[in-house]
This record gives structure tokens, C-alpha cells and sequence, in this order.
């Protein structure tokens, strides 16, 4: 796979965590724009040109997306909300 590819990946990856964790959230804390909007740049990703994209920039989405997870971990530790992804089981 090619490094464009993989940063694609990457950023999808972040877009789509923040879109499944206010999914488990949104009729508590969130509104629908908040959604509507992430599933907009979900779309408008496709369409970005990967090559003007470098690692520092994954780096600082990430980065900013784990973020975002920790400042959410307390909702989830109160039971209230389940998990956002159910357990695999083998």
C-alpha cells in the first residue's frame, strides 16, 4: 500500500471514531449539525489529494482525535452510554 493510501486510511479512521462515539452520544449531548457535519468531511476526504498531505499533519489529527476521546472517557466510564463498538469474540 502506498503512503498516500495509508494516510487516507488514517484520517478516515479518525473521522469515522469521532462519528461513532457522538453516534452513542448525540441524543444526550449532541446535536445533529455536529454529525451532519463530520459525515460531510468524511465525504469531502475521498476527494482530497493525499500528496499535499505529510505525516505531521496525520500526526496532529490524531493527536487532536485522541484528545477528544479522553475528554469523553468520563461519560463512558459512567455506564450510562455502553460501548461504542461492540466486543469481537472469537
Amino acid at each position: 500500500m502506498d503512503q498516500k493510501n495509508k494516510y487516507r486510511l488514517r484520517v478516515e479512521s479518525c473521522i469515522r471514531t469521532i462519528i461513532d462515539v457522538h453516534k452513542a452520544i448525540g441524543n444526550e449531548y449532541g446535536k445533529q449539525e455536529f454529525l451532519s457535519q463530520f459525515e460531510e468531511l468524511k465525504q469531502t476526504i475521498k476527494g482530497l489529494d493525499m500528496g499535499l498531505i505529510r505525516e505531521g499533519d496525520i500526526y496532529m489529527l490524531e493527536h487532536a482525535t485522541n484528545v477528544l476521546l479522553r475528554q469523553f472517557r468520563p461519560i463512558f466510564e459512567t455506564d450510562d452510554f455502553g460501548q461504542v463498538y461492540e466486543e469481537q469474540k472469537n
